[in-house]
């Protein structure tokens, strides 16, 4: 079987998760147009900085967010407790300010 070829995605989206090519998956959580910068999320929970011009040559394709989101923003099983069916957790749609608010 081939294998897949990614290929480079010209803008990227705060909130869109990728795969690199070695697997890795992360999400964009910060775009910074003054140094015209990106801020990535991986999985992990690790934080990584690229600008724009390495992005466009980097192999990556848009996947899903993964089923397990909680990864990039450590969130523990109590984090979801007392929470009504469909309700998203703090911290999904800005994983930053979740952290923030742990404190």
């Amino acid at each position: 079987m081939p294998a897949r070829e990614a290929i480079p995605v010209p803008d990227p989206a705060i909130g869109r998760w990728y795969r690199r090519s070695n697997g890795q998956l992360f999400e964009v959580v910060a775009l910074d147009d003054d140094d015209a910068t990106i801020e990535l999320q991986f999985f992990d929970g690790t934080i990584d900085e690229v600008d724009r011009e390495t992005w466009a040559k980097l192999l990556i394709e848009q996947v899903a967010a993964p089923e397990d989101w909680s990864g990039s923003v450590d969130m523990d099983p109590e984090d979801y407790s007392g929470k009504e069916d469909g309700e998203i957790p703090l911290g999904y749609h800005d994983p930053l300010e979740f952290l923030e608010k742990r404190d």
